[in-house]
């Protein structure tokens, strides 16, 4: 293998930065990291074609270190204008459902790289982006293309580049024949240079005497040249794009165009523009905001509906937002309608009243007075339309995860509201799912109806004792009754992907289906019937060469306080009872519930099968380990108490658990034990190494170790540093360097683009550790953000963690008295 960039490591003996090249893990580890990738599917709206879209394999390291610019909050590829990270598709394939043939899409470039794919409202063609990349001579761009279902063929739309800055560029308008695209403006010129010569200080003052608390975020703008930066590439032109010659005609004026959604009848062209000033401590979803409403004939304004200033003093708890109208959407079953959301509390969760939020509609041409639609008592969290006399909308609270659903006709505004659902966001088990949705003729989403118009069909996970069992349920919305129209069964793990109107008028359902040891495929099925389900893709095994599956054992065990556990038990291939107690790697991550009940239902599925992705802990069977993963660890607060007031006892707690309950079975040797984590996971791992003596070994991988650094909140914990500095502290495993006598491996994104997660937090937790003397390596990943994507940099993180494995935990040297 090419050994391209060096690997940082920090070494505690002898304390030195040290350069060294790639290194592989086993060969066993690296076959199951580069296995082949499973495919992605798009169903067509009307259910009549699957586009399967083959997916890229791991890029690079050269790839993954292709330029960046990270700028307010946002990370882009200064060559293509578009998203430095991206997953794409390298392949296109149509399949006429049921039973036709999986055929090539025709015209591709070689080595495209597809992402973005979107239907018309027609289901007849098939937009999506395709980025090329830069080479030498030629500058790298991200292009409109659209593939023809009836031809099998592609063909790029648009010859001017697309600016992909806020993501997915261009939407489709209702006649099928039409697209809004954002691209980079004519005429341009050179951007300006990134390390210009500073003009002046950076400054930002406050003293209004409004408290404007954030949380910690990465990638802001920190000086004047950034937004400079930032203008250049985030600015886009509107232009309207016509699919029979992809000719285009500009709409407005150029401005960062963060948003665009044509209406309903394709009238009308709701925009989102940001504007200065510009905020160093916010990242652009703060931003000031204008709301404007273009015609999408001539391309001029037809209204301003809001212009809204910074967000820079919005409460800091997870349900608060800003003051004014937001969250402005077009009524997806009529022409052009908007509609949108103003918090009557200011915005703040902790006013006490009983009307938290209202809802108000403005039908075009948006020159009359908002009519009012609804008032709501908890914080709105989204509308589903179905017909002029049904919507559904939904409302939460935060501080005891408190959630509701309300139906409403949208013809008698006012009206009292009736309550549909209610209960906690945490119970799962009596989750009784989402409603299910179908495209309609604008290319919409409306709600899917039955029983002419006075039923509505549900889909959920089907969360129970005994594990997920995802359903598709009918509820009659006037007697309140529900059937059962499926449910997964066993030995198969099977999920709703859509429910749709096949071609004789009975309904179907499209269901992604997998066993222990079958891997995800689509299947067809007609809802409500037992006849055998149609498979529709044959992917293949991608672990065929090592037997095909993994074996999997969900414990179900409490910890000491009553609660219910659960874990993920694999054990290697070959093992046998008589081969006794093994080394073992415990994976886990932890989650605040409010209620006991809630925090003990089992999640997941005995009859998944296990995809090993590059953060699993599974690779280790293959190497003599017995693997825990997914160990369930809650942190209770019920009542007033906050979870995490007893967060370290809750945590050792819930690893002693599942530790006894491996060795009780007599596969676990609790004296050879490593604990893992990611993100919050690695958090909990070097909490549980400062308060425990559980484990032989810890590895932590870009987490965060100093609470002082995250002071307006982190993870689930809303309340602020001054609020709960003991919470604070108490919790930070930094504040413990001196008691980590376990060895620990720490792990970091060199570009970790996570809220709080900065590599200053392992950079700092290292010295620490050192400091005290303990046993640390610190390694660097280069380019890695906070997920890790390239082939070396994943291959050499495996090789650091089985050493470290091998040599603390799998064969541990002596204790020394």
């Amino acid at each position: 293998m090419k050994k391209l960039f060096p690997v940082l490591l920090l070494l505690a003996a002898p304390a030195m930065a040290q350069e060294t090249q790639y290194h592989e893990p086993p060969a066993a580890i690296r076959d199951l990291l580069l296995a082949p990738p499973t495919p992605r599917v798009s169903l067509s709206g009307d259910g009549s074609v699957l586009a399967i879209l083959a997916v890229q394999d791991f890029p690079t390291i050269a790839e993954l270190s292709q330029p960046e610019l990270r700028l307010a909050g946002l990370r882009l590829n200064p060559r293509t204008n578009g998203p430095s990270r991206v997953s794409y598709a390298v392949g296109l394939q149509f399949k006429r459902l049921p039973a036709g043939a999986e055929t090539p899409v025709q015209g591709l470039p070689v080595q495209a790289r597809i992402s973005n794919p979107s239907w018309s409202p027609d289901n007849k063609y098939l937009a999506f982006s395709l980025t090329t990349p830069a080479s030498e001579g030629t500058a790298g761009r991200v292009e409109l293309w659209v593939a023809d279902v009836a031809t099998n063929s592609a063909r790029r739309l648009l010859a001017t580049p697309l600016n992909e800055t806020f993501g997915t560029a261009f939407e489709w308008v209702s006649d099928s024949q039409t697209l809004l695209a954002r691209v980079v403006p004519a005429g341009r010129g050179p951007a300006p240079a990134a390390d210009a010569t500073p003009t002046g200080p950076a400054v930002q003052e406050a003293g209004s005497g409004k408290k404007s608390g954030a949380r910690t975020y990465q990638d802001l703008l920190k000086n004047p040249a950034d937004e400079h930066l930032f203008d250049y590439y985030a600015t886009a032109q509107l232009v309207k794009v016509k699919l029979a010659d992809g000719s285009a005609q500009p709409l407005g004026e150029p401005g960062v165009l963060r948003s665009v959604s044509p209406s309903p009848d394709g009238r009308y062209v709701l925009v989102r523009t940001a504007h200065k000033p510009y905020s160093y401590t916010l990242p652009i979803s703060s931003f000031p905001q204008r709301i404007d409403v273009l015609d999408v004939a001539t391309g001029s304004l037809v209204k301003t509906i809001v212009d809204l200033p910074l967000a820079d003093n919005v409460p800091t708890n997870f349900d608060a937002v800003p003051t004014g109208p937001r969250d402005h959407a077009w009524r997806a079953d009529v022409p052009a309608t908007l509609s949108y959301a103003e918090a009557q509390d200011g915005g703040d969760p902790k006013v006490k009243t009983t009307i938290r939020e209202k809802l108000y509609l403005l039908p075009a041409p948006f020159s009359g007075s908002p009519q009012e639609l609804a008032a709501l008592p908890l914080r709105y969290a989204g509308l589903t339309w179905g017909t002029d006399h049904l919507a559904l909308v939904d409302g939460y609270r935060w501080a005891d995860r408190h959630e509701t659903t309300w139906q409403l006709d949208p013809a008698a505004p006012g009206q009292p509201l009736k309550v549909l659902f209610d209960g906690s966001s945490q119970d799962t088990y009596h989750n009784p799912g989402t409603p299910v949705t179908r495209r309609n003729a604008q290319g919409r989403y409306v709600l899917r109806l039955s029983q002419g118009g006075k039923a509505i069909y549900l889909s959920g996970q089907g969360a129970s004792p005994e594990g997920d069992r995802p359903f598709v349920d009918e509820l009659n919305l006037q007697t309140k009754k529900t059937a059962r129209l499926w449910r997964s069964e066993a030995p198969y793990y099977e999920v709703p992907v859509t429910v749709f109107e096949g071609k004789k008028g009975q309904m179907e359902l499209l269901t992604r289906r997998e066993a222990a040891d079958q891997n995800p495929n689509y299947f067809l099925r007609e809802l409500g019937k037992k006849a055998q389900p149609l498979a529709l893709t044959h992917f293949a095994n991608p672990y065929a060469k090592f037997g095909g599956s993994f074996r999997k054992q969900v414990l179900h065990y409490k910890r000491a306080d009553g609660v219910d556990l659960t874990a993920n038990l694999y054990l290697p291939p070959n093992y046998k009872k008589t081969d006794g107690p093994l080394p073992t790697l415990m994976e886990a991550y932890p989650v605040e519930f409010k209620d006991k009940a809630n925090a003990g239902q089992v999640n997941g599925s005995p009859y998944t099968f296990t995809r090993i992705s590059w953060a699993s802990p599974v690779y280790w069977v293959t190497q003599g380990y017995a693997v825990l993963e997914n160990a369930t660890v809650p942190i209770l607060g019920e009542g007033s108490a906050e979870p995490n007031d007893t967060y370290t006892e809750q945590l050792v707690s819930s690893a002693k658990a599942a530790i006894d309950e491996g060795a009780r079975l007599g596969v676990v040797d609790p004296a050879r034990v490593a604990v893992m984590g990611h993100s919050y996971g690695a958090f909990m791992t070097a909490n549980l190494l400062a308060h425990s003596n559980l484990f032989k070994a810890g590895i932590a991988r870009s987490g965060a170790y100093n609470r002082t650094l995250t002071p307006f909140g982190f993870q689930g914990e809303e309340r602020t540093y001054w609020q709960a500095k003991g919470v604070y502290d108490a919790m930070s495993p930094f504040n413990f360097a001196d008691k980590i006598k376990t060895p620990i491996l720490l792990i970091h994104g060199e570009a970790d683009n996570n809220s709080g997660t900065f590599p200053i937090q392992s950079e700092r937790f290292y010295a620490a550790l050192k400091g005290q003397g303990a046993t640390v390596r610190y390694v660097v990943l280069p380019a890695e953000a906070h997920s890790y994507a390239a082939r070396e940099n994943l291959l050499h993180m495996l090789w650091e963690m089985d050493s470290w494995l091998n040599k603390y935990v799998k064969t541990p040297a002596p204790a020394v008295n």
